[in-house]
């Protein structure tokens, strides 16, 4: 539901994740072995949250994001939250990393808030809007071992209201913006009506702003559909390719606003201002001013503090540069 967030042109955000503190990692393993307490844990996550957000203050941006501290996998996060699942062992996802994955072994029911609590205490933190952030219903699908459903449809409606119910718990909160990732859809074209099937089954008549993260695929196949999908706004990776799937985009109809991925973060090097300043002057030639928010690819948790800061610094002052040369 698109409503007024008295907001600039070209919003700046972050897609979602930030990197993790070591003490945080540290302390992680800790908890797992069993030798500190879920609250010291909960209170050193508390701790790189609030780091999370005065980093993102001291960048300017203008809608922030918790940055996950509390997060590992996204799929397994919330598996781990829900009733009727089990953890399975380590399985190798993509080149030499392993995952523990998410089994449906009962059906699939909300048991608590899941994402509200960080919400709540990274937007006490800032005067900023900040985003909710789930991981959708699709994705939560094709990255689980389903030993349950009788098809793929069942458990992404199964999903989905779950995630409904965490939707609405966060608009309870004051969330305004709520971001619900499908990065497994970049690579499953053939199944968008089912991902927009989802989206709409956790999203319909909410008051918030919504908008769904995918990452880089196959977007020949999805762009002819990409309009399909039942959000204000489809945040694309664009910097790591350099800008091609803006010509895969052309000539295909895109009614969202867009989330403009302008620095590439699977690099360790920085997508220096004038790149970037390129980079949105090429969007024009497609998309509307006012259908344009600008963010990194992807998120930040592969990269380090300094180079995040960095990056996101550059990515602010070429947003505020294109907005002063499109008043």
């Amino acid at each position: 539901m698109k409503i007024d967030l008295n907001l600039p042109l070209f919003p700046t955000t972050s897609v979602g994740s930030f990197p993790k503190p070591e003490y945080l990692a540290t302390a992680r393993a800790q908890f797992y072995r069993n030798e500190i307490s879920r609250e010291a844990l909960l209170a050193l996550e508390e701790q790189a949250t609030r780091e999370f957000i005065l980093l993102q203050e001291r960048v300017g941006l203008d809608v922030l994001v918790d940055g996950e501290a509390e997060r590992g996998d996204m799929a397994t996060f919330f598996a781990e939250k829900m009733n009727g699942f089990k953890i399975s062992e380590p399985v190798r996802s993509y080149g030499n990393r392993y995952y523990k994955k998410p089994r449906i072994v009962s059906a699939i029911e909300f048991r608590e808030p899941m994402t509200k609590h960080f919400f709540e205490y990274a937007q006490k933190l800032t005067s900023k809007p900040v985003k909710g952030m789930l991981t959708g219903p699709y994705t939560m699908m094709d990255w689980s071992f389903n030993e349950f459903y009788g098809s793929r449809e069942e458990v992404v409606r199964a999903f989905a209201k779950v995630l409904r119910e965490e939707a609405i718990e966060l608009m309870k909160a004051g969330c305004k913006i709520i971001q619900v990732d499908e990065p497994a859809l970049s690579v499953r074209s053939d199944e968008i009506e089912l991902a927009a099937e989802g989206l709409r089954l956790v999203l319909d008549g909410l008051e918030m702003y919504s908008i769904t993260h995918i990452c880089y695929g196959a977007f020949e196949f999805l762009a002819p559909k990409i309009h399909l999908l039942p959000v204000d706004q489809i945040d694309l990776e664009f910097a790591g390719r350099d800008f091609e799937l803006l010509e895969q985009l052309r000539g295909h109809e895109f009614p969202q606003d867009v989330g403009l991925g302008v620095y590439d973060v699977h690099t360790h090097k920085i997508t220096p201002q004038a790149k970037i300043e390129e980079y949105i002057a090429k969007a024009l030639t497609f998309f509307r001013p006012e259908q344009i928010w600008v963010d990194p690819d992807c998120g930040l948790k592969t990269r380090t503090f300094e180079e995040s800061e960095k990056g996101l610094a550059e990515m602010v002052a070429a947003t505020k540069a294109a907005r002063l040369s499109n008043k």
